[in-house]
């Protein structure tokens, strides 16, 4: 417990808490409040399972593919498209698109 909240504060908080929803919502708050409690506490859990599970799923896929690097390296090399002189020589020798000519 802080040192700055004594027994007196406890005392003066649960008397105004008592004056403000009365004696019959008192315990609904506290119940409602300790569920939300662990309820976020439940959450926190959850996302760091989250997390840590991720984590550990990029760590093993960084580990296969730096295995499988050659290997993807050989096969985008192949898989390249390689230009045809024909194709190329077709491409540069095409005539040029008419032009819009505008009379003034």
């Amino acid at each position: 417990m802080p040192s700055w909240i004594g027994p007196w504060e406890i005392a003066i908080v649960l008397v105004l808490a008592l004056l403000i929803f009365g004696p019959k919502k008192l315990p609904d708050l506290g119940s409602s409040l300790g569920r939300s409690i662990s309820g976020f506490k439940k959450g926190l859990k959850d996302t760091k399972d989250d997390v840590q599970s991720a984590i550990r799923e990029d760590v093993s896929s960084a580990e296969t593919t730096t295995t499988g690097a050659e290997a993807a390296a050989t096969v985008n090399a192949e898989a390249a498209p390689t230009v045809n002189a024909e194709a190329a020589a077709q491409a540069t020798s095409a005539p040029p698109a008419p032009s819009e000519t505008t009379q003034a």
